[in-house]
């Protein structure tokens, strides 16, 4: 690949990460999607499911320019969640709020984290094929509409249910005050759904955000807490390919692993920026059909030529 990775894929790839990774419309699934359906050199070089793929070294090295778009577009709330991770060791005590949101989101990543490392590589080679790809696109679709309708039965938590001043000096939103009242056995859950995105096709936001949804959460909560956990799960995916990148995957595309980092760095940031303020009045309903229709189509031209 180091020879036909051209700046334009690099490019599309960066920005692609970037948007995907963050609406719940699965980023795997766009990456794998996407060249089979331009075809020709781009399904040749930009191939996820190939042994030892350096595509896939090259697109997941991206996730580290995405986490980072995450880290300062949130630096208010993480400085809060680390200050009360320390505070919490040093006094033994869970008892503000970035002290439970800091030790919630280390539980709830510790699944995800776990099913990473024993299930990726057997998935990536076995599923990670455009049509399978297709399928889970469509799959999560009907996930996302389907969280909808169920969350009417469920109690969503509000403000009112959350009260008391946002802690570590002003630091955390109320969003964020009222995310830590969530019980720790419930965080977990939400978070635990995130293993449903080593599927290829299936959203780690989306289910993320389907899952708060479904435990009572309004939909800004949930896309909150979405993008604060899946913080460190991508940046920990991008660190751990970093290696590749300087080995022998990564020779002679130094610039192009440059350019679709900031492409991705900046596509992360504005579609985090918009998400936030988008689920503060709108739901995941449009983000369902485009990933039916989506899906549905590109499975009936991949299996039609």
């Amino acid at each position: 690949m180091s020879a036909h990775l051209s700046y334009l894929e690099a490019l599309v790839v960066g920005a692609l990460q970037g948007v995907t990774e963050l609406f719940p419309v699965s980023s795997l699934g766009h990456s794998i999607l996407i060249p089979a359906l331009v075809g020709g050199q781009w399904s040749r070089d930009l191939d996820v499911s190939a042994p030892e793929s350096p595509y896939l070294a090259f697109i997941v090295g991206l996730h580290v320019a995405t986490a980072l778009a995450l880290l300062v577009f949130f630096w208010r709330d993480w400085i809060a969640i680390v200050r009360g991770l320390v505070t919490s060791i040093r006094y033994r005590r869970i008892t503000e709020s970035n002290e439970r949101l800091a030790w919630m989101i280390i539980a709830a990543t510790i699944p995800v984290g776990v099913a990473g490392l024993a299930l990726d590589h057997l998935f990536r080679t076995t599923l990670g094929k455009p049509v399978p790809a297709a399928v889970f696109l469509a799959i999560n679709g009907a996930v996302l509409y389907g969280a909808e309708r169920l969350r009417r039965r469920a109690t969503v938590l509000t403000a009112t249910d959350a009260p008391g001043a946002a802690t570590a000096g002003g630091l955390l939103t109320e969003a964020d005050v009222r995310i830590s009242k969530i019980p720790m056995a419930r965080g977990v859950v939400i978070g635990s759904a995130q293993a449903l995105a080593l599927l290829p096709g299936i959203s780690r936001s989306g289910v993320t955000m389907a899952a708060g949804l479904l435990r009572g959460l309004s939909h800004e909560d949930a896309a909150r807490f979405s993008f604060l956990l899946a913080t460190p799960v991508i940046l920990a995916a991008g660190v751990l390919k970093i290696p590749e990148l300087f080995g022998p995957q990564g020779s002679g595309i130094g610039g192009q692993v440059l350019l679709g980092s900031i492409a991705s760095f900046v596509s992360a940031y504005l579609a985090v920026r918009f998400l936030t303020r988008y689920f503060e009045t709108r739901t995941l309903t449009p983000f369902a059909i485009y990933c039916v229709v989506a899906g549905l189509g590109s499975l009936l031209w991949l299996t039609a030529r």
